[in-house]
């Protein structure tokens, strides 16, 4: 006979996912309806609106992905690369690597530039290699990248790729409803992010958008995108507003609830407001982990504040140190990762996370932990 479980009440200070509001939770468990249901359209309408106002776009081709963020990036890449397109991708930690590896399922061709882990994308850099491949199809780069807390110039980039006539394609995973994202004001074409973030919905929802001219060319592919499931050209035609919707799949419906709170929490917060309340958690965490003697990887200037990277003092077990969080504070940490393996602690200061009591707390642990593993 089976058992059931318990979950403990964890403090989710990694990378995400961050901790869920209760309202969210509260939303999930209301009755499952068909995901053709009339009810159930009205509310997807709802939230393809507050994507939009949340992302800063009026894209008409604006919609969750019923999939995790990995799944959105996939999105984006598969559905505006066709075999033999060239893409240029910026390399500043894990998830552009990640775009690479999307590139060339998809049959496209990556023009890699690599920058330093830790560092921002270069726009110099990137309008240097522009220059040099007029034939390119897109521009590929990650705003917030998660691997190392380092923030990239969006708006600089996206203006590169609009001046030279590519599409840009923009990993919002960490950015989003965390620090300022401006899709139609940066001309970005291609976004995407993810639920369990900065958001705090639960994962498992990749929201996407496509401009107008991303979303020509999907429309003008000669080949049909290699993805049955992510081929926006049958997705767009169930979340196309009012009408008769085309059944693709059967939608996610509770989740969907979570995200539609989540999204509702946003809004009446404002945008500027949960910008400022990040921004003030992450200044109180700096404060208190430059007290405890230890330092940044990214330089102030780049720093996101919902992803800070904090590096290990020599000679200690960074393992260690998060089994500890875990056992005796019940708090989560996040490690590094790839090159920064051992090298950093992540310590995410997530949408109902971002607060300074949690930046306090954090503090207070990690240095509690680092005394007592002396």
């Amino acid at each position: 006979m089976s058992t059931g479980f318990t979950i403990p009440n964890r403090l989710l200070l990694g990378p995400g996912p961050s901790n869920t509001p209760a309202s969210v939770l509260a939303a999930m468990s209301q009755p499952t309806i068909g995901h053709l249901d009339p009810v159930f359209i009205k509310m997807m309408d709802q939230i393809k609106q507050m994507l939009q106002a949340t992302f800063k776009t009026q894209n008409r081709l604006t919609m969750p992905v019923s999939a995790p963020g990995s799944a959105g990036m996939e999105t984006c890449l598969v559905n505006l690369l066709e075999p033999g397109d060239q893409a240029i991708v910026a390399i500043n930690g894990v998830f552009g690597k990640r775009m690479v590896e999307n590139v060339v399922r998809a049959g496209g061709v990556p023009i890699v530039v690599e920058f330093e882990w830790g560092s921002p994308v270069d726009p110099q850099r990137i309008e240097e290699v522009l220059n040099e491949h007029p034939n390119a199809r897109l521009l590929a780069f990650v705003h917030a990248e998660t691997s190392t807390g380092a923030r990239s110039d969006a708006e600089a980039l996206c203006r590169l790729a609009h001046e030279h006539g590519v599409l840009s394609v923009v990993d919002m995973v960490t950015s989003w409803c965390g620090i300022e994202v401006d899709v139609d004001g940066w001309k970005a074409d291609a976004i995407y992010s993810g639920a369990q973030k900065c958001l705090s919905a639960v994962p498992g929802i990749a929201p996407v958008s496509f401009s107008e001219a991303a979303a020509e060319r999907i429309r003008s592919r000669a080949k049909p995108v290699q993805s049955w499931f992510l081929d926006m050209s049958l997705v767009m035609a169930y979340w196309a507003e009012g009408g008769q919707r085309a059944y693709h799949h059967t939608a996610p419906v509770n989740t969907l609830y979570a995200i539609h709170e989540a999204l509702r929490l946003v809004l009446d917060e404002g945008l500027e407001n949960r910008w400022a309340r990040h921004k003030a958690a992450h200044e109180a965490l700096v404060r208190g982990v430059e007290s405890l003697g230890l330092s940044f990887l990214v330089e102030e200037p780049y720093r996101l504040p919902m992803l800070n990277a904090i590096k290990v003092p020599k000679g200690v077990d960074e393992a260690a140190v998060r089994a500890k969080l875990l056992t005796d504070y019940s708090m989560e940490i996040g490690a590094g990762l790839g090159p920064l393996q051992g090298k950093i602690w992540r310590i995410g200061l997530m949408g109902n996370n971002a607060t300074i009591e949690c930046a306090n707390r954090a503090v207070s642990a990690l240095g509690e932990c680092l005394q007592a593993l002396k």
